[in-house]
Protein backbone atom coordinates (compact mmCIF):
# COMPACT_ATOMS: atom_id res chain seq x y z
CA UNK A 1 0.00 0.00 0.00
CA UNK A 2 2.96 2.99 0.95
CA UNK A 3 4.65 1.52 -2.22
CA UNK A 4 1.81 2.37 -4.26
CA UNK A 5 0.84 5.64 -2.48
CA UNK A 6 4.50 6.89 -3.12
CA UNK A 7 4.57 6.10 -7.05
CA UNK A 8 1.09 7.43 -7.58
CA UNK A 9 2.01 10.52 -5.78
CA UNK A 10 5.08 10.34 -7.75
CA UNK A 11 2.66 10.50 -10.65
CA UNK A 12 0.85 13.36 -9.99
CA UNK A 13 2.80 15.36 -8.39
CA UNK A 14 4.34 16.71 -11.42
CA UNK A 15 1.00 16.94 -13.79
CA UNK A 16 -0.19 19.36 -10.86
CA UNK A 17 2.40 21.22 -10.80
CA UNK A 18 2.06 21.53 -14.48
CA UNK A 19 -1.52 22.16 -14.36
CA UNK A 20 -1.23 25.00 -11.56
CA UNK A 21 1.86 26.78 -13.11
CA UNK A 22 2.23 26.39 -16.47
CA UNK A 23 -1.43 26.53 -17.48
CA UNK A 24 -3.52 29.33 -18.00
CA UNK A 25 -6.57 30.75 -19.15
CA UNK A 26 -9.20 27.92 -21.15
CA UNK A 27 -6.26 25.27 -20.31
CA UNK A 28 -6.19 26.09 -16.79
CA UNK A 29 -10.24 26.03 -16.57
CA UNK A 30 -9.87 22.82 -18.23
CA UNK A 31 -7.43 20.81 -16.41
CA UNK A 32 -9.13 21.88 -13.18
CA UNK A 33 -12.97 20.94 -15.00
CA UNK A 34 -11.13 17.30 -15.69
CA UNK A 35 -10.50 17.02 -12.21
CA UNK A 36 -14.06 17.72 -11.03
CA UNK A 37 -15.37 16.12 -13.54
CA UNK A 38 -13.90 12.53 -12.40
CA UNK A 39 -14.86 13.75 -8.85
CA UNK A 40 -18.73 13.66 -10.46
CA UNK A 41 -18.40 10.77 -11.73
CA UNK A 42 -17.08 9.15 -7.91
CA UNK A 43 -20.24 11.87 -6.41
CA UNK A 44 -23.23 9.59 -8.51
CA UNK A 45 -21.97 6.96 -6.65
CA UNK A 46 -21.74 8.43 -2.79
CA UNK A 47 -25.40 9.14 -3.83
CA UNK A 48 -26.29 5.81 -4.54
CA UNK A 49 -25.74 5.80 -8.23
CA UNK A 50 -23.99 3.33 -8.85
CA UNK A 51 -24.56 1.91 -12.81
CA UNK A 52 -21.75 3.17 -14.93
CA UNK A 53 -24.42 5.17 -17.35
CA UNK A 54 -26.17 6.79 -14.68
CA UNK A 55 -22.25 7.92 -13.12
CA UNK A 56 -21.25 8.79 -16.68
CA UNK A 57 -24.28 11.08 -17.42
CA UNK A 58 -23.96 12.80 -14.25
CA UNK A 59 -20.33 13.44 -14.98
CA UNK A 60 -21.34 14.59 -18.21
CA UNK A 61 -23.75 17.06 -16.72
CA UNK A 62 -21.18 18.82 -14.70
CA UNK A 63 -18.51 19.11 -17.23
CA UNK A 64 -21.53 21.04 -19.47
CA UNK A 65 -22.06 22.80 -16.36
CA UNK A 66 -18.32 23.64 -16.13
CA UNK A 67 -18.61 24.89 -19.95
CA UNK A 68 -21.61 27.53 -19.33
CA UNK A 69 -19.75 28.88 -16.15
CA UNK A 70 -16.65 29.10 -18.35
CA UNK A 71 -18.87 31.55 -21.01
CA UNK A 72 -21.31 33.20 -18.31
CA UNK A 73 -18.49 34.50 -15.86
CA UNK A 74 -21.22 36.99 -14.03
CA UNK A 75 -22.83 33.29 -12.59
CA UNK A 76 -19.13 33.54 -10.43
CA UNK A 77 -20.71 35.28 -7.67
CA UNK A 78 -23.93 34.04 -7.56
CA UNK A 79 -22.63 30.42 -7.03
CA UNK A 80 -19.62 31.83 -4.75
CA UNK A 81 -22.26 33.11 -2.39
CA UNK A 82 -24.32 29.63 -2.91
CA UNK A 83 -21.35 27.49 -1.81
CA UNK A 84 -20.86 29.59 1.51
CA UNK A 85 -24.61 28.77 2.19
CA UNK A 86 -24.23 24.88 1.60
CA UNK A 87 -21.19 24.76 3.42
CA UNK A 88 -23.04 26.52 6.64
CA UNK A 89 -25.92 24.16 5.85
CA UNK A 90 -23.86 21.04 5.59
CA UNK A 91 -22.16 21.52 8.96
CA UNK A 92 -25.91 21.44 9.96
CA UNK A 93 -26.29 17.84 8.48
CA UNK A 94 -22.68 16.60 9.42
CA UNK A 95 -23.26 17.03 13.25
CA UNK A 96 -27.15 15.78 12.86
CA UNK A 97 -26.08 12.88 10.72
CA UNK A 98 -27.87 10.31 10.48
CA UNK A 99 -30.95 12.00 11.50
CA UNK A 100 -29.95 14.63 8.82
CA UNK A 101 -30.24 12.32 5.80
CA UNK A 102 -33.90 13.31 5.37
CA UNK A 103 -32.95 17.05 4.51
CA UNK A 104 -30.95 15.80 1.42
CA UNK A 105 -33.72 15.01 -1.04
CA UNK A 106 -33.07 11.07 -1.01
CA UNK A 107 -30.92 10.30 -4.34
CA UNK A 108 -31.89 12.52 -6.90
CA UNK A 109 -31.21 15.96 -4.25
CA UNK A 110 -27.68 14.23 -3.26
CA UNK A 111 -26.73 14.62 -6.84
CA UNK A 112 -27.91 18.30 -6.85
CA UNK A 113 -25.85 18.93 -3.47
CA UNK A 114 -23.33 17.47 -5.44
CA UNK A 115 -23.32 20.53 -7.69
CA UNK A 116 -23.10 22.72 -4.86
CA UNK A 117 -19.85 20.60 -3.58
CA UNK A 118 -18.06 20.61 -7.17
CA UNK A 119 -19.12 23.36 -9.34
CA UNK A 120 -17.96 26.19 -6.63
CA UNK A 121 -14.60 24.75 -6.07
CA UNK A 122 -13.89 24.77 -10.04
CA UNK A 123 -14.93 28.56 -10.56
CA UNK A 124 -12.90 29.58 -7.47
CA UNK A 125 -9.39 28.17 -8.50
CA UNK A 126 -10.56 30.02 -11.67
CA UNK A 127 -10.83 33.47 -10.22
CA UNK A 128 -7.67 33.14 -7.88
CA UNK A 129 -5.39 32.03 -11.14
CA UNK A 130 -6.68 35.17 -12.15
CA UNK A 131 -6.00 37.59 -9.11
CA UNK A 132 -3.04 38.72 -8.04
CA UNK A 133 -0.37 36.19 -7.10
CA UNK A 134 -2.91 33.71 -8.83
CA UNK A 135 -0.31 30.83 -8.14
CA UNK A 136 0.57 31.57 -4.83
CA UNK A 137 -2.56 31.87 -4.08
CA UNK A 138 -3.84 28.62 -4.67
CA UNK A 139 -0.62 27.47 -3.55
CA UNK A 140 -1.68 28.95 -0.09
CA UNK A 141 -5.06 27.38 0.21
CA UNK A 142 -3.52 24.16 -0.26
CA UNK A 143 -0.90 24.74 1.72
CA UNK A 144 -3.97 25.46 4.98
CA UNK A 145 -5.29 22.31 4.17
CA UNK A 146 -2.58 20.11 4.42
CA UNK A 147 -0.46 21.65 7.11
CA UNK A 148 -3.93 21.25 9.29
CA UNK A 149 -4.88 17.76 7.90
CA UNK A 150 -1.35 16.79 8.83
CA UNK A 151 -0.94 18.52 12.26
CA UNK A 152 -4.56 16.96 12.80
CA UNK A 153 -3.26 13.32 12.12
CA UNK A 154 -0.15 13.67 14.57
CA UNK A 155 -2.19 15.75 17.29
CA UNK A 156 -5.31 12.82 17.10
CA UNK A 157 -2.69 9.98 17.36
CA UNK A 158 -1.21 11.62 20.28
CA UNK A 159 -3.79 13.14 22.22
CA UNK A 160 -7.34 12.35 20.46
CA UNK A 161 -9.96 11.30 23.29
CA UNK A 162 -13.19 13.09 22.79
CA UNK A 163 -14.99 12.11 19.69
CA UNK A 164 -15.25 14.74 16.31
CA UNK A 165 -18.42 13.51 14.54
CA UNK A 166 -18.59 9.62 15.79
CA UNK A 167 -21.48 9.34 13.54
CA UNK A 168 -19.70 9.95 10.63
CA UNK A 169 -15.94 9.60 10.57
CA UNK A 170 -14.97 7.73 14.28
CA UNK A 171 -11.42 8.16 13.52
CA UNK A 172 -11.16 11.99 14.44
CA UNK A 173 -11.24 14.10 17.08
CA UNK A 174 -11.34 17.32 18.64
CA UNK A 175 -7.86 16.95 19.83
CA UNK A 176 -7.01 16.59 16.40
CA UNK A 177 -8.39 19.61 15.29
CA UNK A 178 -7.45 21.61 17.19
CA UNK A 179 -4.13 20.46 16.76
CA UNK A 180 -4.60 21.01 12.79
CA UNK A 181 -5.72 24.60 13.86
CA UNK A 182 -2.60 25.43 15.66
CA UNK A 183 -0.47 24.15 13.18
CA UNK A 184 -2.17 26.28 9.72
CA UNK A 185 -2.09 29.74 12.34
CA UNK A 186 1.32 28.89 13.08
CA UNK A 187 2.67 28.32 9.46
CA UNK A 188 0.32 31.57 8.49
CA UNK A 189 1.55 33.63 11.62
CA UNK A 190 5.18 33.07 10.35
CA UNK A 191 4.59 33.42 6.45
CA UNK A 192 2.90 37.24 8.04
CA UNK A 193 6.11 37.94 10.00
CA UNK A 194 8.30 37.27 7.21
CA UNK A 195 6.27 39.62 5.01
CA UNK A 196 5.85 42.07 7.22
CA UNK A 197 2.55 42.48 7.80
CA UNK A 198 0.52 44.67 10.30
CA UNK A 199 -1.24 44.29 13.41
CA UNK A 200 -4.28 44.72 11.95
CA UNK A 201 -3.47 42.14 8.79
CA UNK A 202 -1.98 39.44 10.73
CA UNK A 203 -4.97 39.02 12.70
CA UNK A 204 -7.43 39.10 9.79
CA UNK A 205 -5.15 36.66 8.02
CA UNK A 206 -5.35 34.35 11.11
CA UNK A 207 -9.11 34.60 11.18
CA UNK A 208 -9.35 33.87 7.49
CA UNK A 209 -7.22 30.65 8.04
CA UNK A 210 -9.16 29.63 11.00
CA UNK A 211 -12.62 29.55 8.82
CA UNK A 212 -10.50 28.19 6.07
CA UNK A 213 -9.52 25.44 8.09
CA UNK A 214 -12.70 25.53 10.23
CA UNK A 215 -14.16 24.79 6.73
CA UNK A 216 -11.86 22.09 5.17
CA UNK A 217 -13.27 19.76 7.82
CA UNK A 218 -16.58 20.18 7.25
CA UNK A 219 -15.73 19.27 3.53
CA UNK A 220 -13.73 16.52 4.72
CA UNK A 221 -16.54 15.25 7.33
CA UNK A 222 -19.34 16.02 4.27
CA UNK A 223 -18.08 13.35 1.93
CA UNK A 224 -17.29 11.40 4.87
CA UNK A 225 -20.86 11.21 5.17
CA UNK A 226 -22.01 10.15 2.35
CA UNK A 227 -19.07 7.38 1.66
CA UNK A 228 -20.61 6.11 5.15
CA UNK A 229 -24.35 6.53 3.77
CA UNK A 230 -23.38 4.92 0.72
CA UNK A 231 -21.60 2.02 2.57
CA UNK A 232 -18.74 2.02 0.77
CA UNK A 233 -14.61 3.01 2.28
CA UNK A 234 -13.40 5.09 -0.79
CA UNK A 235 -14.82 7.30 -3.43
CA UNK A 236 -13.47 4.64 -6.45
CA UNK A 237 -10.03 2.93 -6.89
CA UNK A 238 -9.02 5.88 -9.88
CA UNK A 239 -5.64 6.63 -8.08
CA UNK A 240 -3.75 3.40 -6.74
CA UNK A 241 -3.37 3.60 -2.60
CA UNK A 242 -5.01 6.95 -2.55
CA UNK A 243 -9.01 5.79 -3.40
CA UNK A 244 -10.61 8.63 -5.18
CA UNK A 245 -10.28 11.67 -6.59
CA UNK A 246 -13.00 12.86 -3.91
CA UNK A 247 -10.97 11.80 -1.21
CA UNK A 248 -8.06 13.49 -2.39
CA UNK A 249 -9.75 16.96 -2.61
CA UNK A 250 -13.02 16.49 -0.18
CA UNK A 251 -11.41 19.46 1.98
CA UNK A 252 -10.45 21.70 -0.82
CA UNK A 253 -13.67 21.57 -2.10
CA UNK A 254 -15.23 23.50 0.91
CA UNK A 255 -11.87 25.61 1.47
CA UNK A 256 -10.91 26.60 -1.76
CA UNK A 257 -14.46 28.79 -2.34
CA UNK A 258 -14.57 29.96 1.62
CA UNK A 259 -10.83 31.40 0.59
CA UNK A 260 -11.65 32.70 -2.55
CA UNK A 261 -14.86 34.49 -0.77
CA UNK A 262 -13.27 36.24 1.81
CA UNK A 263 -10.00 37.23 -0.17
CA UNK A 264 -12.88 39.15 -2.18
CA UNK A 265 -14.45 40.75 1.13
CA UNK A 266 -10.32 41.95 1.58
CA UNK A 267 -10.35 43.32 -1.77
CA UNK A 268 -8.02 41.12 -3.47
CA UNK A 269 -10.01 40.43 -6.58
CA UNK A 270 -13.14 41.19 -8.41
CA UNK A 271 -16.09 38.56 -8.97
Amino acid sequence: MLKQRIITAAILLPIALIGFFLLEGVAFATFIGVVVTLGAWEWARLAGFAAQPARVAYAAAVAACLVWLYLTPALAAWLLAAAVAWWLFATFLVLGYPDSRRYWGGAPGSLLLGLLVLLPAWQALVLLKQWPLGNWLIVAVMVLVWVADIGAYFSGRRFGKRKLAPAVSPGKSWEGLLGGLAASLAVTAVVGLQRGWGARELVLALLGAAVVVLISVIGDLTESMFKRNAGIKDSSQLLPGHGGVMDRIDSLTAAVPVFAVLLWLAGWGTL
